[in-house]
């Protein structure tokens, strides 16, 4: 397959919190016959409790090193479709590793994010002032994403399976 590294994931989705990582990769995985995995959930496994409680029990920190250790384990092990938490390329190290992988930044605007994360979920970055938190977290995230992105594939008036058919055709995956 053109585009695709002999180790290492199939697919790399980066993108904010509500973009779709989830959603868009099991379809990816699907329609590339392989399997679907979320770094987020893996962190939720392994620390017994929701990411939100992380945050509030142990702190942003403590939360960033269980999720350097996710990543890390996850490129190792997994060779399908791998969703990374949106605040995952922060660290340096994490960028580092997805050098050279078919990364691909999902993105969407404001007023879309606000819609699709709504102002109650238990997302504990956007707990106060939902609209500026995400445009500020977007400002300094949004280099970071395209730092490791092959490529950029907007969500916005897409549906799920139209953008997992995006990330194909900039992936060239399409006759996978």
């Amino acid at each position: 397959m053109t585009g695709q590294v002999s180790e290492g994931p199939a697919v790399v989705l980066v993108g904010p919190m509500g973009v779709g990582k989830t959603t868009v990769g099991q379809a990816l995985a699907e329609r590339l016959g392989t399997t679907f995995r979320d770094t987020d959930t893996d962190i939720v496994d392994t620390a017994g409790k929701e990411i939100s409680e992380i945050f509030i029990d142990e702190g942003e920190p403590h939360f960033r090193e269980l999720e350097r250790q996710a990543v890390r384990t996850a490129v190792a092990e997994h060779r399908g479709v791998l969703a990374l938490g949106g605040g995952a390329v922060l660290d340096e190290g994490t960028r580092a590793l997805l050098t050279g992988l078919p990364v691909v930044f999902l993105e969407m605007g404001v007023a879309e994010a606000v819609k699709r994360t709504g102002l109650d979920a238990p997302r504990p970055l956007l707990a106060v002032n939902p609209r500026q938190r995400w445009r500020e977290l977007m400002e300094q995230r949004r280099p970071l994403y395209t730092e490791v992105a092959r490529a950029v594939v907007s969500t916005e008036d897409r549906t799920p399976e139209a953008v997992a058919e995006a990330v194909l055709d900039v992936l060239e995956l399409k006759n996978a």
